[in-house]
């Protein structure tokens, strides 16, 4: 370490931004050149050649031979001298900086004896107390008048000047408090009307110091549930303004449409908003509309998946239920200036029963909200380890159980009105009774459950109607029983068919039959018995001479509809019936005794006679017909 010495670099000099000043140029050339007498032209322009033609290098090189020259030793305390010259400067310095902090310090202490002392050596805290030096003014010159005088009425400006701006400040201050209670009176006035029309009031969950207003259900699902919570902000003039965050600007709602085949022939009204939009009830109103009817719509959306099996199907914003083959109902989330389908403009044919199931798909939703809230109030099932899946409300279902209900008893009456017009053609009197939804009837209210939810529970039992009547006999009856539940399997509509024949006790249908098909040939089969075993019993009321002599029929195979008749002349005949819902008709054939049915009579009937419900041209009846038919 005895050969190392440091030596300080000086830094690298930078490009000034801004040339020099004049005055600064001036004062250059003065002390390069002497004065500008002694400075010309042809001075300048002869140094400037002498420095083109000089060899930068040579004065270094001059210098290292110096340099060279002297002993090594003499120049190693050359340069200690300089550094001890250096340093020495450096502490006389710091010193003498040292010695004015305590002095400025010491003399501080008078007066702020806690910030002068951090400032303070240590030599000096021991060596002179705190406030031992102070400073004054001694013997100050004497003012003059006009100056005493100039410094008062520079003083009383201040002092006004002072007084003015603390006025403004407080008129101001008074003002900004005066519109700030106005504003806040506004406020809370606008807060208290909304609490007294029956909203509830309470304080944003994530901001303490803020309030909000409940508008949603509590009830719902916990997407919506979570929206139904607005802020009651306030604008600068006090009143309210209702924060809806997620909630859509315009008011939204569920349409429902009625599309048969190609075309709309029926719309419902979407809930526009109310004329006063401004108000802040109104915007609580749609708020809640809103949010209500995309819940309405989520929860359609979710239940037409599961029933994709009963051709419920689902579009991006479209829900197609079919009603019958050619009618569908389409529900989707609109605007409320976009409630009316341009395609609907001039067919409002179906515009009531499209407003109908668009007031009972709210209805549903409701429903399904009351039953939440019952079953929170119950006490909790018991824990499992895997968590309980929420199912799907029963909104669709309902509705699609009722149309399917309704088809099926409007094409039951029409097939029991069609066969009762061919019946009656024939002159045969039989009646019918149809109690239609009887299973609403059947249904008892209940004290612990209100009204408005046994209403809305009717639809989400299974519906029953039952149709009942006498045949062509007195004593026969027949009893059909339709049923639809599309809650619970077995889905769909069943027909439960009893019939009472006492010529046949052991005819039965099937228990349940599902296709329409099926009850229609069921049906005009029972009637075509029951006609078959009228027949002989027609024969043998009769006690006149004349219809004893005629020829008494005998049922020989009542499920094909065959009559078989022996006169006494040993004639031997034949008769058939067929029964269809369009008509009724009966064949006579003329049979031989020892061959059976002779080839004429095989293809040419001897008495014909049909009857049909729409016929114009007068017909005999049946009795008359079966008469004739009996003559030996």
């Amino acid at each position: 370490m005895s050969d190392s010495f440091t030596v300080s670099l000086r830094p690298i000099r930078e490009k000034r931004d801004s040339p020099d000043s004049l005055p600064r140029e001036i004062a250059q050339i003065n002390a390069q050149w002497g004065s500008f007498r002694e400075l010309s032209e042809a001075k300048l322009r002869e140094k400037i050649e002498e420095d083109k033609h000089k060899d930068h290098w040579e004065e270094d090189d001059e210098g290292d031979k110096e340099s060279t020259d002297l002993e090594t030793s003499e120049q190693l305390d050359q340069l200690y001298k300089r550094r001890a010259e250096i340093i020495q400067f450096a502490l006389q310095a710091h010193m003498e900086a040292s010695f004015a902090l305590d002095f400025v310090s010491l003399l501080l202490s008078k007066h702020q004896p806690r910030q002068a002392e951090t400032s303070m050596s240590p030599f000096l805290k021991s060596a002179a107390p705190l406030g031992s030096l102070n400073s004054e003014v001694v013997n100050p010159p004497p003012r003059p008048d006009s100056t005493l005088k100039d410094v008062k009425s520079v003083a009383r400006g201040w002092r006004l000047q002072n007084f003015n701006s603390a006025a403004n400040k407080l008129l101001n201050a008074g003002s900004r408090l005066e519109t700030e209670v106005n504003s806040e009176t506004k406020y809370w006035n606008e807060v208290l009307a909304v609490k007294e029309k029956g909203w509830k009031i309470c304080r944003l969950p994530r901001e303490s110091q803020a309030l909000g207003v409940q508008y949603g259900f509590l009830e719902a699902t916990p997407i919506f549930r979570d929206r139904g919570l607005a802020a009651l902000r306030r604008t600068d003039d006090g009143s309210l303004f209702l924060d809806k965050g997620l909630v859509p600007l315009k008011s939204q709602g569920v349409r429902v449409r009625v599309r048969r085949g190609d075309r709309i022939v029926g719309c419902s009204k979407v809930c526009r908003p109310p004329q006063d939009a401004e108000s802040i009830e109104s915007r609580i109103l749609q708020a809640r509309d809103t949010v209500f009817e995309e819940e309405l719509f989520y929860e359609v959306m979710r239940e037409a998946r599961i029933l994709g099996t009963q051709g419920v199907k689902t579009r991006q914003n479209l829900v197609q239920v079919p009603v019958s083959e050619e009618q569908e109902i389409l529900l989707d989330l609109v605007d409320w200036d976009q409630d009316r389908d341009p395609e609907a403009a001039d067919s409002t044919e179906q515009d009531v029963f499209a407003d109908a199931v668009a007031h009972s798909i709210r209805i549903l939703l409701t429903y399904a909200h009351r039953q939440n809230l019952r079953r929170r109030t119950q006490p909790p099932p018991p824990l499992v380890p895997k968590r309980r899946p929420v199912p799907e409300y029963h909104i669709l279902r309902p509705i699609m159980a009722y149309l399917q209900h309704k088809s099926h008893i409007q094409w039951l009456e029409s097939l029991i009105n069609d066969l009762r017009g061919v019946l009656e053609s024939a002159g045969i009197s039989c009646g019918f009774k149809a109690t239609q939804f009887s299973s609403i009837g059947t249904l008892q209210p209940s004290s612990q459950v209100p009204k408005v939810e046994a209403v809305a529970g009717v639809f989400l039992a299974p519906f029953v109607s039952t149709f009942s009547g006498n045949l062509v006999t007195s004593q026969s009856s027949f009893r059909i029983q339709i049923r639809t539940n599309l809650a619970v399997p077995p889905f769909g509509t069943f027909y439960e068919l009893s019939v009472n024949l006492p010529q046949y006790p052991d005819v039965q249908p099937p228990n349940h039959v599902g296709l329409q098909d099926e009850v229609s040939a069921i049906l005009t089969h029972v009637i075509m018995l029951d006609i078959a075993a009228a027949i002989p019993l027609q024969c043998s009321d009769t006690a006149d001479q004349e219809a004893k002599e005629r020829v008494s029929w005998d049922v020989d195979y009542p499920h094909h509809g065959e009559l078989h008749s022996l006169s006494r002349n040993g004639q031997s005949r034949k008769m058939k019936i067929s029964l269809s819902r369009q008509e009724l008709t009966i064949k006579t054939y003329q049979l031989n005794r020892t061959r059976g049915v002779t080839p004429v009579a095989a293809t040419s009937p001897t008495l014909s006679q049909t009857w049909r419900a729409d016929s114009p041209e007068p017909r005999p009846t049946l009795s008359e017909f079966v008469a004739q038919a009996s003559q030996p």
